[in-house]
């Protein structure tokens, strides 16, 4: 029989590393001195060690215990070990255990302190000397409802969406567990005809997401908002739940989207260039007034330029550097541009820009410009305003990996009359810095010339010839502004008086001149040559110089006009007899009456025109008198020197 030895002996079978709260826990030393630490205290605090105890008396044992979250305080866990208190407790240390728990060291009862919360401390773990080690693990109740980050969501969908869009809605939390986490949603108000349903999908990071979708058909004239009431439920019996108000606006549709003038743009840029470097300026319009047809310009990032190289100004469409860019790590970036307008239902266009990043460049130029007329030719309105553009005018290089090459463009020719503008040095403009006449110069020659930045610079040239189109901004003009004709009474109608001309510095039908009469009785004038004849007989007794006002009128639109006057002299014809006021006069003269008194004044009336001279003749025997002429309409006989016997009578006819 072997020999007992003095000194106790122990055997403790320990883990070197305890997971507590599920990280180890390490103190000063490491997990030995912390083992060591128990070894000594359970040596130290165990009454009888003196004898050899029997194998595996001092084995740790781990008690597993469970209790529910929110129960009250006082609540039973469990017992350490019914079979071997009393305990000395070790918390470990960074656990709780003493201000959560309440531990009965000689029964080994635990029972809660405080109400216990999973969701702060899910377990609890203690050393129950000598041998027991307790991990109590909390279980999760249903005590937390799902809950919306915000309570109000607005969110807008075209009147003329498709069934399907979605708009993501911001998810409903459950801090939970399991089947009491999140589990569904559902609108409970405000879905006037089953217009939208939800789309709901669980996350790898367990959240249960959501998206508003389109199940009908939205009609912005029948109901333009809507207001939806969406429930969020939990797993439990019963299910705690939160709400969201959605508030849907249906955005009204105009007719007219945006259209940009390329469907594809091309760019380049030096990787050099420098944060706020233009790149390029992309051009939409719309048809639509108002807030319908202004445009703004965005960068869909979803489909393009994640790493936001680039920005775009929203109100112009210049495309600008946004951060430092790099040849070798990437050579080209594809943009995908919105253009979206204004209106209560936007509408929006997109286009693709390609933006090479180039390192070199030493091709000559190639210059390409595109005129902006109607039909795309080289001209332009002679009542162009102002800063209007003629041309628009892109250059690149043949050999450069990128459309666009970074050149200088210089305009020569026009006589001051045009210039150029750039806002990114990459796409010109021609527009008209002077007032431009077509009656003064018709064409003009203008020169475009393109140099690149290479050693030594390469250049090229493009000239055309700018033809600058009519408008009517001239009116006929008269030979003459008065014009004099002669015309006998005797005319018969269709008789060619004269013929006026007007001519217009317009060209085509801005210069087709017409005339016409104003209140002209007798007259009448071609519409096309200008000639003027009479249409009936004229009559000089009633208007011996009519004064027509003639008008040359242009075809333009609007149709400008001018006028004169032509004064027409009619020559009389002798077709009417004297009249006498009486058809006798009786006189008495003394026979020594000086030659040239007057002793009789007869009067009377001619039709014709006063310049018709009355010869005078007197009948009398054995009498002679002299000729003698007077004009009417008053006729004044004076004195004859003749001789007559007293009481001879003398007889005058007019004739």
């Amino acid at each position: 029989t072997p020999k007992r030895s003095s000194r106790p002996r122990v055997s403790l079978e320990v883990e070197e590393e305890e997971e507590v709260e599920g990280r180890p826990w390490r103190g000063a030393g490491g997990p030995r001195m912390w083992h060591h630490l128990l070894l000594f205290l359970v040596l130290g605090a165990t009454p009888g060690l003196g004898a050899t105890p029997a194998p595996g008396a001092l084995h740790e044992r781990v008690k597993y215990l469970e209790v529910s979250e929110n129960v009250r305080p006082g609540t039973r866990v469990g017992f350490i070990d019914i079979d071997s208190p009393p305990y000395l407790i070790a918390p470990v240390p960074g656990s709780p255990v003493e201000t959560d728990l309440m531990i009965e060291s000689a029964t080994g009862e635990i029972r809660t302190r405080v109400p216990l919360d999973r969701e702060t401390r899910p377990s609890y773990s203690l050393v129950a000397l000598p041998r027991v080690r307790v991990v109590i693990t909390v279980l999760d109740e249903n005590d937390n409802a799902p809950t919306f980050a915000v309570e109000h969501v607005y969110i807008e969908f075209p009147e003329n969406s498709p069934r399907d869009v979605k708009r993501p809605l911001p998810p409903a939390y459950d801090p939970d567990l399991g089947q009491y986490t999140t589990q569904r949603y559902e609108i409970v108000s405000g879905n006037h005809g089953d217009t939208f349903r939800l789309s709901q999908q669980r996350g790898r990071d367990g959240v249960l997401y959501l998206d508003l979708q389109i199940a009908g058909t939205l009609d912005r004239e029948m109901r333009s908002r809507y207001h939806l009431v969406i429930e969020a439920l939990d797993g439990g019996t019963p299910p705690l739940r939160s709400h969201l108000h959605v508030n849907v606006t249906v955005q009204d549709v105009n007719d007219n989207p945006p259209v940009f003038n390329q469907t594809r743009y091309d760019a380049s840029v030096p990787e050099n260039a420098t944060v706020g470097t233009p790149v390029l300026a992309v051009n939409a319009t719309d048809a639509d007034a108002g807030d319908n047809g202004r445009i703004e310009y965005s960068i869909n990032r979803r489909q393009s330029d994640r790493e936001e190289m680039f920005r775009i100004d929203p109100e112009t469409g210049m495309v600008y550097v946004n951060k430092a860019l790099d040849f070798e790590s990437k050579e080209r970036h594809e943009l995908v541009i919105v253009a979206r307008d204004r209106g209560a239902q936007p509408l929006e266009a997109s286009t693709f820009l390609s933006i090479r990043v180039t390192d070199v460049n030493d091709n000559q130029p190639d210059i390409t410009v595109i005129f902006l007329s109607d039909d795309a030719t080289p001209k332009i309105s002679e009542s162009a305003q102002l800063g209007e553009f003629v041309a628009r005018i892109s250059v690149s290089d043949p050999d450069s990996r990128t459309e666009y090459s970074n050149a200088t463009v210089t305009l020569t020719g026009g006589e001051g009359h045009f210039g150029l503008t750039t806002r990114d040095n990459i796409i010109y403009l021609v527009v008209v810095e002077r007032p431009l006449d077509r009656e003064e110069q018709s064409v003009y020659e203008l020169s475009v010339e393109a140099t690149d930045a290479g050693t030594p610079p390469l250049c090229a040239e493009r000239t055309f010839r700018l033809l600058v189109t009519d408008v009517n901004d001239n009116a006929p003009i008269f030979d003459r502004e008065r014009y004099e004709a002669h015309l006998l009474e005797a005319s018969e109608p269709g008789t060619s008086v004269i013929q006026v001309i007007a001519s217009d510095l317009d060209e085509g039908v801005n210069s087709a001149v017409r005339y016409s009469l104003a209140n002209a009785t007798w007259f009448a004038i071609d519409e096309t040559t200008g000639l003027i004849t009479t249409v009936t007989h004229v009559d000089c007794e009633a208007n011996p110089a009519p004064i027509l006002l003639v008008y040359a009128t242009d075809s333009g639109r609007p149709p400008l006009s001018s006028s004169a006057t032509v004064r027409v002299t009619v020559h009389d014809l002798n077709d009417n007899e004297p009249i006498f006021e009486k058809p006798l006069y009786n006189a008495s003269v003394p026979e020594d009456l000086p030659v040239g008194r007057c002793f009789l004044k007869v009067g009377g009336s001619h039709g014709e025109i006063t310049h018709f001279s009355l010869p005078l003749r007197v009948a009398a025997r054995n009498m002679r008198l002299g000729s003698y002429t007077a004009a009417l309409p008053n006729l004044t006989i004076r004195s004859f020197n003749l001789s007559l016997h007293r009481g001879k009578k003398l007889f005058i006819w007019l004739s």
